[in-house]
């Protein structure tokens, strides 16, 4: 997630704007590249293609893994978590960990593995970067799940680097982290803690789904396994936030479990969202070849818990080369208590841009937002809509969008802002066919 804070700010040279064009999200554009470089493998682009340059220059980075960097302290608690609660009878840890898995991931990985319906509207193009028709950089760390249980898997952690074309604010980037985790467990396993578990089943024939349990599984096997995510889930979220944290679970809906949940930690006077669980959907096994285990699931972002637990206001942060912040966690024990200290004590500038909406052609605000971030790349601190009129007379809509610039490291000056204000408000008339106001 993040971007990295530039020591100097950079306008868009011409060869970047040819770039910007190539690559321009908005409108299938007649002149796209043959083929795109990705982590020194190179894929072939068709009317798909999204990725933007900025977002290319973030691959690769291996933020989670970096050594002393928040999200890595975050990465190894959730780590040493598991190992701690589930050894194997050597006593070794029995879930292993995968955090190296490539992001560019097929579109049958991303989301027909995990029965995501081709009318999803997560598969839309205005909310995944997409390499070309099959190929996308992962929306989400589940992508791995399949192929990880094909290869006989039954305990892991996954976690890495996830794209997703979104809104910039404080909290938001088109680039984060996410970990998820399987266990899959057989007849024995999830009635091992019965006195009598004798004639206790995983499934059942001729089920009915409710909203307790799928129509394959029985409801004994589904409550146990339940209570013991849920468990383990409360367990971790005390192990973050503390003992005395107040948990709740809230019903959700994901495609690839059932029942599912999202579990919600009281924080800073409101619940928050921590993370994603649930029973996973028996098709999925099935299709990995998995025929005697059912099994649980949960995702959750890095991000998000490493800005509340070191109080860090700025996503942005996370991406800065600035020693400022990367000392504040230069320790060994990743459980080192810290609460950020402030390193941006320079002001904002914002400025508006108004345009009418191109007629008889869609738009999406994803992607005046990609086209803004690649040429003010990370001085853009936020954008938001301020303003959407449709003419009463005409129909035509128009936008209105607060820019608010902001350097991590250093004052802005406001010629400097202007400039790339323009470079911006040239780049949109031109690529995504508005009409500036």
């Amino acid at each position: 997630m993040l971007a990295v804070v530039s020591r100097r700010i950079r306008l868009l040279k011409k060869s970047e704007a040819i770039k910007l064009k190539e690559f321009c999200t908005a409108r299938n554009l007649n002149k796209t590249p043959n083929d795109v470089e990705l982590l020194g493998e190179k894929y072939v682009t068709d009317e798909w293609t999204n990725v933007t340059p900025k977002i290319i220059e973030k691959l690769g980075r291996t933020l989670h893994t970096t050594k002393y960097h928040p999200l890595s302290h975050v990465r190894q608690r959730i780590v040493n978590y598991f190992y701690g609660n589930y050894r194997n009878k050597c006593g070794n840890p029995l879930f292993s960990v995968f955090d190296n898995q490539k992001p560019v991931v097929s579109v049958h990985q991303n989301f027909d593995s995990l029965l995501i319906p081709g009318d999803h509207p997560s598969r839309s193009k205005t909310d995944c970067y997409y390499v070309n028709r099959d190929t996308l950089l992962r929306a989400h760390m589940t992508a791995h799940q399949s192929e990880l249980i094909s290869m006989g898997l039954n305990n892991f952690l996954v976690i890495g680097d996830v794209y997703r074309r979104d809104e910039i604010d404080a909290t938001h980037y088109p680039v984060f982290h996410q970990v998820d985790a399987v266990r899959l467990c057989n007849n024995d396993e999830i009635f091992d803690s019965v006195n009598d578990p004798e004639g206790l089943e995983l499934f059942e024939n001729r089920g009915k789904e409710s909203k307790e349990k799928q129509a394959v599984h029985s409801l004994e096997a589904t409550k146990i396994m339940e209570h013991q995510l849920k468990r383990d889930l409360v367990g971790l979220a005390q192990v973050l936030f503390g003992k005395d944290v107040k948990c709740r679970w809230v019903d959700q809906y994901f495609p690839f479990t059932h029942p599912s949940w999202e579990l919600e930690v009281f924080y800073n006077n409101q619940w928050l969202e921590v993370l994603g669980c649930g029973i996973m959907r028996q098709e999925i096994l099935k299709n990995c070849g998995v025929n005697d285990r059912m099994g649980w699931a949960f995702g959750l972002g890095l991000e998000r818990l490493a800005m509340c637990l070191y109080k860090i206001p700025d996503i942005r942060l996370f991406s800065s080369s600035d020693s400022g912040f990367l000392n504040q966690f230069k320790f060994d024990d990743p459980n080192t208590p810290v609460t950020y200290k402030p390193i941006s004590v320079y002001p904002q500038c914002a400025n508006d841009l108004s345009f009418w909406l191109p007629e008889n052609s869609e738009f999406s605000p994803n992607d005046f937002y990609d086209l803004a971030r690649d040429i003010g790349g990370d001085i853009i601190e936020q954008i938001s809509l301020i303003d959407n009129f449709t003419h009463p007379k005409t129909n035509k809509t128009s936008h209105c969008y607060r820019i608010v610039y902001r350097h991590m490291e250093r004052t802005l000056t406001q010629k400097e802002v202007t400039e790339i204000h323009s470079e911006i408000s040239r780049n949109a008339a031109k690529l995504l066919n508005v009409t500036v106001r």
